[in-house]
């Protein structure tokens, strides 16, 4: 597949580049694309979004700290597929799922996520995304520092209990897996927004 990657430079991008060319893709000019992947900020998606969905491309991104929702209204009515996801590290989205089939039995939650220093949004959408899936206002806490790539843990208590379900991510190598699958399921899917990795891992 052609795909046009904006973010090759960044943290994600420098790993996500190599990646897609040894699984056969080709990394071109967005005029060129067949498909759209962004690993930006969260200022710049929103653009590189609109002007991929001017161009009749899909996009695939992963950029949070952003509502993509509108894009999506727009992706619909062109017909086009806008796939985001917090997270694109398979073991991030199994540890969402065993967080909320945990908070079934021990509905009394927290969340920690750490993450480098330069990381805009707080809480992350993986966070978010998390806690979403959980009963209740679920508190989440947000910490940025030197050493740290993203990492996240969920703390359920009960009576004299607690359940600590946690997922690292050492290397940006972590997400390579979604984002290829998600380019591999991108023809399949509906016009219009779909959020979350889970939607492929059924």
């Amino acid at each position: 597949m052609k795909v046009c990657l904006f973010g090759r430079g960044g943290k994600v991008g420098r790993a996500l580049a190599p990646a897609l060319e040894a699984a056969g893709h080709e990394l071109v000019e967005l005029d060129f694309a067949e498909a759209m992947v962004d690993f930006t900020a969260p200022e710049a998606a929103p653009e590189h979004v609109s002007r991929a969905l001017e161009a009749g491309v899909p996009c695939v991104v992963g950029t949070t700290g952003w509502d993509p929702a509108p894009l999506g209204q727009a992706a619909r009515e062109r017909g086009l597929a806008l796939f985001h996801a917090p997270n694109f590290a398979i073991g991030a989205v199994l540890m969402m799922r065993l967080a909320e089939e945990a908070a079934r039995h021990l509905p009394r939650a927290e969340i920690v996520e750490l993450h480098h220093e330069e990381k805009r949004d707080a809480p992350s959408g993986t966070a978010k995304a998390t806690a979403a899936r959980l009963p209740g206002e679920t508190p989440i806490h947000s910490i940025r520092l030197p050493g740290l790539v993203a990492h996240q843990e969920v703390l359920l208590g009960g009576e004299g209990e607690l359940l600590t379900i946690r997922h690292d991510a050492y290397s940006r190598e972590a997400y390579v897996s979604g984002v290829l699958l998600a380019l591999e399921r991108l023809p399949d899917l509906p016009a219009g927004l779909t959020t979350g990795l889970e939607a492929f891992l059924q």
